[in-house]
């Protein structure tokens, strides 16, 4: 029995010591873990705080380039015919001369006339408005509105007979051109 007593004191006085250890530092540690928490919980709140107020900068940024923008759609949708009204303006004094000349012959009324479509013709050309006459051409509904089909010795599907011209603003269609088509002989 004398062993066993041996044995298991050094195994009491070893518990005793690795309890007054871990008790120990536990205790001597306890005010700095807290603080060191507490540090640590204050850093987090710190850097929580600075990503919150980034946030919201760049929140009332976007929320700034936004109306800006619409700002600016506003705008050019306003003033979107700005040039092409200033170009009208010449066409409309060249017309007006015309009308105020008392001594106007009928050629001075035709030279006259023509130079103000040619006026007219440059502003369209300078605003990319285009003509549409075709003429001779295949029909194509998305450019022309067929009026009436005729029995023609012309290609089927072709238009015979422009009856009003269309326009094209940037190659989108303004106003179809009014046409006769011909038919197949059957």
């Amino acid at each position: 029995m004398q062993a066993n007593e041996k044995e298991s004191e050094p195994a009491t006085a070893e518990t005793a010591t690795t309890e007054s250890l871990e008790a120990a530092p536990a205790a001597a540690l306890a005010p700095d873990a807290g603080s060191a928490l507490e540090e640590a919980l204050r850093q987090a709140q710190t850097k929580a705080d600075d990503y919150h107020d980034a946030w919201l900068r760049a929140k009332a940024e976007t929320e700034n380039v936004r109306r800006r923008a619409q700002e600016d759609i506003a705008k050019a949708a306003k003033f979107s015919i700005d040039r092409f009204a200033r170009e009208l303006l010449a066409v409309k004094d060249s017309l007006e001369a015309a009308l105020a000349s008392e001594t106007s012959s009928v050629e001075n009324l035709r030279s006259g006339t023509e130079l103000t479509l040619k006026q007219l013709v440059a502003a369209f050309e300078k605003s990319t408005l285009a003509e549409i006459n075709p003429l001779g051409e295949k029909f194509d509904p998305h450019r022309h509105q067929a009026i009436s089909v005729v029995a023609s010795e012309q290609e089927p599907n072709t238009v015979v007979t422009v009856l009003q011209k269309g326009y094209l603003l940037a190659d989108r269609v303004l106003r179809p051109a009014l046409v006769v088509v011909a038919k197949g002989t059957a």
